[in-house]
């Protein structure tokens, strides 16, 4: 699965969602930097569809005047999103912004395209400023009075009930509860889990630790790079690599939504909880998962949510051709590439890899992929389908 990135043919859609994946990983957050890919991805796609009028306006109201530039509507909704969620990162926003619009040729389509682009972000981020997003965080933890607990805060407990892009509600794909600890589920994952997951003493081959490593990354950027392996095939239109990563996008952002929701109903333990207080002989004091656990409840996977909703819209994209091989990097492992020949390969590592990395049951994988695949399904079947002939991109 290791080798060299395949060759990209990238347009100012691609291209812009590389440079904003890369500054909206910086967040420390993956939630909020989830969330502002979407609101970028979202931006991007209303400014481009102004122009070409490929797709029927559904979100915000944009309006084009006649010969603006994609080009520049695009680089623009991009920088203005971005700056709206992030204005620390200003310096890296705007040098992306003006390398980019350097290679564009003065003129009213650059200016009117410029117009359109933030003007489009613009009425995004308005549309989402009372999404739920920023609320005080009143995370209750379990315990006894007088008893000590860890003080530091779990993190983003509200995050399920955000207004969500396209479920009706965070709970609208929530599961069943984890399985019993009496169950023979449970006695299956809690032994693999403690076999394959933990930091010494695993049973992990060479190559199950190389998947762990690499999937301990959890920012946009190490995501961005499967969809762009979709976008960037060859023959493809500015405007639908537009529409893909917007859906892509918000797939994404409402997996985590739907994800969260569960976590904080069912606040199930995490393996390194269970393994150091599990009954008689099944106890181990001193077992450390490969990875830092996460500060949020176990059920359900979010990485498997995330990639699963992802993989249902690039699946839907792909259809019945064929398929791109897919492809990305880590910076959790030093930089590696690993590339997948197919989306259900793809998705499949990622749900392995949390348990190598000693941080998700199987049952938790599972369940959490299953989920994925439904958010991503009903993002496709939501999203506004071609009805015009369009214009020719600028």
């Amino acid at each position: 699965m290791l080798g060299a990135a395949p060759c990209a043919h990238a347009d100012v859609v691609t291209d812009s969602n590389a440079k904003a994946a890369e500054i909206a990983s910086k967040i420390p957050s993956t939630p909020i930097a989830v969330r502002t890919m979407a609101i970028v991805q979202v931006s991007v796609f209303e400014a481009t569809n102004a122009i070409t009028a490929r797709y029927p306006m559904s979100r915000v109201k944009v309006t084009a005047a006649p010969g603006a530039s994609v080009d520049a509507a695009v680089t623009a909704a991009t920088r203005t999103a971005l700056l709206k969620l992030i204005p620390g990162q200003q310096a890296a926003i705007d040098a992306d912004y003006q390398a980019a619009l350097r290679s564009l040729p003065d003129g009213r389509a650059k200016s009117d395209g410029i117009a359109v682009g933030e003007q489009a972000a613009d009425a995004v981020v308005a549309s989402c400023a009372n999404d739920g997003a920023v609320v005080p965080n009143t995370y209750r933890p379990h315990t006894n009075a007088g008893v000590y607990v860890p003080t530091t805060s779990p993190a983003v407990p509200h995050w399920g009930k955000r207004r969500p892009w396209v479920m009706t509600s965070g709970d609208q794909f929530r599961p069943g509860p984890p399985p019993g600890l009496t169950s023979d589920v449970w006695k299956r994952d809690f032994d693999e889990i403690k076999a394959l997951g933990g930091m010494n003493n695993s049973k992990r081959t060479p190559e199950q630790t190389a998947i762990a490593r690499f999937w301990e990354a959890t920012a946009p950027a190490v995501y961005w790079p499967v969809a762009r392996s979709v976008a960037s095939a060859p023959g493809r239109d500015v405007t639908d690599n537009a529409r893909l990563l917007a859906m892509a996008a918000m797939a994404m952002d409402d997996a985590l939504i739907a994800v969260f929701d569960a976590k904080y109903t069912y606040n199930f333990w995490r393996p390194v909880t269970a393994i150091r207080n599990a009954e008689g002989d099944a106890r181990d004091p001193g077992w450390t998962p490969f990875i830092d656990t996460p500060m949020h409840p176990e059920y359900p996977c979010a990485h498997c949510i995330v990639s699963s909703s992802l993989g249902a819209v690039l699946q839907a994209d792909i259809g019945a051709g064929p398929a791109p091989k897919l492809s990305s990097s880590s910076s959790t492992a030093a930089g590696a590439v690993r590339t997948w020949n197919t989306v259900d390969d793809f998705m499949q590592e990622v749900s392995l890899a949390r348990i190598y990395d000693g941080v998700h049951y199987r049952n938790s994988t599972e369940v959490g992929a299953a989920m994925g695949q439904k958010v991503g399904e009903l993002v496709v079947k939501s999203f506004p389908k071609s009805t015009l002939a369009g214009v020719a991109p600028k």
